[in-house]
């Protein structure tokens, strides 16, 4: 993988203190419901951009999770650039699943997203996760889409896939069951994460709400049952970005990925 760094400028330590929120982020609570819901064929994925400029960063998900994980980031990255978060299907204000949530399908819906909403490249990818995954996948498979670098935090690796995830999966379709049964199963919570900063209320509302679909928890588990396929995707579409940068942000934390989002963006 070409132009990967794995240690930050001085900058971005100093930025750490600025990570923790004694209030939620500015402009959180529009991402705890439906903004533009963008037809991807026959179904539609919500969608939420703020800022402007060129190139637009459009964020990605790590796996169970919605576009809403990255709150606390995108109002930072907004003010140099226009951002764009997403949910994919299943997830957040977004149509439930039609098919197995691949890598693969998952970058054919990104694809039509950002054809259908009329978004301008070039793209900087930041995915996170699971979501580290989809964007390289997307970036490999673009389809005409220009991407012009991407920000991997803590990715998911092809080659090296959670040894734990069946007993993920397991522990999901408890909570399927549970949540087709209008219960919430002990331990069916929206994942945490150090991405998201401080949640207020409307976020906490909207991942309550969230736990309760079946919808949910069958693209979460869709998403952990299509993991060695979805790694096999990206290992047939591997090969040398070039001189796209490509940054890896060890520790998900807020100031950490705007630090890495800045650095691709200044690399243009």
């Amino acid at each position: 993988m070409n132009k990967l760094t794995h240690n930050f400028l001085a900058a971005a330590l100093l930025m750490a203190g600025a990570g923790a929120f004694a209030e939620p982020p500015a402009g959180q609570a529009a991402l705890a419901g439906a903004q533009v819901r963008v037809d991807v064929g026959g179904r539609k994925l919500n969608m939420y951009c703020t800022g402007k400029g060129s190139p637009t960063v459009l964020f990605e998900a790590d796996a169970g999770h919605a576009g809403w994980d990255w709150s606390a980031v995108l109002p930072d990255v907004a003010q140099r650039t226009r951002a764009c978060v997403y949910d994919r299907a299943g997830f957040g204000a977004s149509d439930p699943i039609i098919r197995a949530s691949t890598v693969a399908n998952a970058s054919k819906d990104l694809n039509f997203l950002i054809r259908n909403a009329h978004l301008e490249g070039p793209f900087v990818l930041v995915g996170a996760g699971y979501g580290a995954m989809v964007a390289q996948h997307f970036a490999l498979r673009s389809r005409g889409a220009p991407v012009a670098g991407l920000v991997l935090v803590e990715p998911m690796r092809e080659d090296a896939l959670p040894a734990d995830r069946t007993a993920r999966l397991d522990a999901v379709l408890a909570c399927l069951g549970a949540a087709e049964q209008g219960r919430t199963g002990d331990g069916c919570s929206y994942p945490a994460t150090s991405i998201n900063g401080e949640i207020g209320p409307a976020l906490a509302a909207a991942q309550v709400a969230q736990v309760r679909k079946p919808t949910y928890w069958r693209a979460r588990a869709s998403e952990l049952d299509s993991l060695e396929v979805s790694a096999g995707q990206l290992r047939t579409a591997r090969k040398p970005f070039g001189d796209m940068p490509v940054v890896e942000v060890r520790q998900g934390e807020p100031a950490a990925i705007t630090a890495a989002v800045l650095q691709v963006l200044d690399k243009r």
